[in-house]
């Protein structure tokens, strides 16, 4: 079984218009090149159908607050869609958002485990206090934080997200919340897209999950195994990026994997599971 935890899909109405602005931006950013073709056009159906294609049984959608007037439409959205048909959503916050404390109550009344963020995509750090207030209040509230970490192909001069700087915003929370609050933060893209050897270095060990969003695609096998082992599989979640990367192709890595049964059980979806259903 393979939960996939980390999609995003749009609203019919925009979702077009979406994906060819985030192609666009990226190929503008590396000479015309096109770095992310998408495998599927965005909509719920195309991640629908690319689930039943490569057998992936639940997608969770990470939806991303890119102005703070987007908050009530975006949750909506993902209330609406949560739940259904194996799909599961994540609601979104952004640093700039009036009353976050309210705002998060919002998301967790609505049956919500959690909130994506994305630093590159917000303009903020993550070290900056908007988001280590966000993140108290998520850790208070039992809600999970899914973020963007390391290098964005559509934003390749900005660095966002370092190890270091998970390390300056959590540190002090992970000593305030005993081990039933965390670990709550989720990093994308295995703790840093391009940033690997540090990640391995700076962040295994701490009480984070990472995901594998996109590993398929910018790290080796070799990359891959070598953060799961020193992080633990325990904490290691399934995921593609979908549509960025194909979640077929996301499923062979992880089969690939020089990883014993049980950790790629864990992995694929038990640790998921943990967290949508315990």
């Amino acid at each position: 079984m393979y939960i996939d935890f980390h999609t995003h899909v749009f609203p019919e109405k925009i979702a077009k218009k979406a994906v060819d602005s985030l192609t666009a931006r990226a190929k503008e950013a590396h000479g015309g090149k096109d770095m992310l073709g998408p495998c599927t056009d965005g909509t719920l159906d195309g991640l629908k159908a690319e689930m039943k294609e490569s057998g992936v049984s639940i997608s969770v959608v990470m939806p991303v607050v890119t102005a703070p007037r987007q908050f009530y439409s975006i949750n909506s959205y993902a209330a609406e869609i949560n739940g259904k048909s194996g799909i599961y959503s994540f609601g979104g916050i952004h640093p700039d958002c009036e009353n976050p404390d309210e705002k998060l109550d919002l998301i967790k009344s609505a049956g919500l485990k959690g909130v994506k963020m994305h630093p590159a995509y917000q303009n903020c750090v993550i070290e900056d206090e908007r988001y280590v207030r966000i993140a108290r209040h998520c850790m208070e509230k039992g809600l999970y934080m899914t973020f963007h970490a390391g290098y964005d192909i559509a934003f390749p001069e900005t660095d966002f997200c370092t190890p270091d700087g998970v390390i300056k915003a959590f540190s002090g929370l992970f000593e305030e919340f005993d081990e039933e609050s965390h670990p709550h933060v989720i990093l994308a893209h295995l703790g840093g897209l391009k940033s690997g050897a540090e990640a391995l270095r700076k962040l295994c060990g701490l009480p984070i999950y990472l995901d594998l969003a996109c590993t398929a695609s910018n790290m080796t096998d070799k990359e891959v195994e070598k953060i799961i082992k020193a992080h633990g599989a325990e904490k290691i979640l399934f995921a593609s990026d979908c549509p960025w990367q194909s979640q077929t192709e996301s499923i062979r890595q992880l089969e690939r994997l020089n990883l014993t049964v049980d950790e790629k059980e864990l992995i694929s979806h038990k640790n998921a599971e943990r967290i949508l259903f315990g």
